[in-house]
């Protein structure tokens, strides 16, 4: 992509960012960590590469995207803003009793959200049903979901993917958000999934390694995805918990809460300069 596609790209990040932030903190509850990880798979999949139109949400042609790690919310939710799926300051009413954006996407309330997740490993098991329902119906349809590292250790997982390959869904990719951080510790002090790419291959998908906020690698792999035929398509994204906040920057203790209001003043001074910054290129 040109240098303008990428600084879009980065400020449009950025935004969501600030709105990860914005809603956990007004709600006083939530998942930044997590959040704030796997933002730029979702930045480019809803600005770059996803048919999605927000005039009209239920599409039938549109492609498709499953939050499997549906604890992440505040990401998709600050995407479907900036996207134009509903206001933008709806974000401040996140978790609020009479809100449609709670903690888990509903795909009953929320425009634009395409199934409804939380229980982990159900949401790609939902992904696979999609990809199969456009193989029967020869619609030419992609479907993206985004897992946590930590998800992987549920066994519906293994089991989507195992149904994956073996009905040959070359239209799904999935995104391992690998910031090696859940919710009691890294990865290998609670039930190490390690290596990843190799249990995938195992299980008879192509896979790929990338850097998680790069975008080039991020639309790299997904070309790759496009041209590889007959096997699904797992993309194992090496990413930073916390990623663009300093302080919350690879720290457990971020997964499930939010800041409060100095914390929440700093974070959003720090994101706020980085796309003064980013402008000013």
């Amino acid at each position: 992509m040109d240098s303008s596609e990428k600084k879009q790209l980065f400020l449009t990040a950025n935004r969501i960012r600030q709105h990860i932030i914005e809603g956990t903190f007004h709600a006083k509850s939530g998942h930044p960590g997590g959040s704030l990880s796997a933002t730029d798979v979702i930045t480019y999949l809803y600005f770059k590469e996803m048919k999605v139109d927000p005039k009209n949400p239920k599409w039938e042609d549109r492609d498709r995207f499953v939050l499997s790690k549906g604890h992440a919310a505040p990401a998709l939710y600050g995407a479907l803003a900036v996207r134009g799926f509903f206001p933008e300051d709806e974000i401040q009413n996140l978790r609020k009793p009479q809100s449609f954006l709670q903690g888990h996407p509903d795909m009953r309330k929320v425009p634009g959200v395409d199934m409804s997740t939380g229980s982990l490993g159900q949401g790609v098991s939902a992904a696979v049903g999609m990809a199969l329902n456009g193989k029967i119906t020869g619609k030419d349809y992609r479907v993206y979901s985004v897992l946590g590292d930590g998800e992987i250790q549920e066994g519906q997982v293994w089991e989507a993917a195992m149904f994956a390959a073996n009905r040959k869904l070359d239209n799904l990719t999935i995104f391992i958000d690998n910031n090696n951080l859940q919710i009691d510790g890294t990865m290998e002090e609670v039930n190490s999934p390690y290596p990843i790419p190799e249990k995938f291959q195992a299980f008879g998908w192509n896979t790929v390694e990338i850097d998680g906020h790069d975008f080039d690698q991020i639309e790299d792999a997904i070309a790759q995805a496009k041209r590889v035929k007959d096997k699904p398509t797992a993309v194992i994204m090496h990413t930073v918990k916390g990623k663009g906040v300093s302080f919350m920057e690879n720290q457990v203790g971020w997964h499930g809460v939010a800041p409060n209001a100095e914390q929440y003043e700093n974070a959003m001074n720090e994101l706020k300069a980085q796309y003064d910054a980013l402008q000013a290129l």
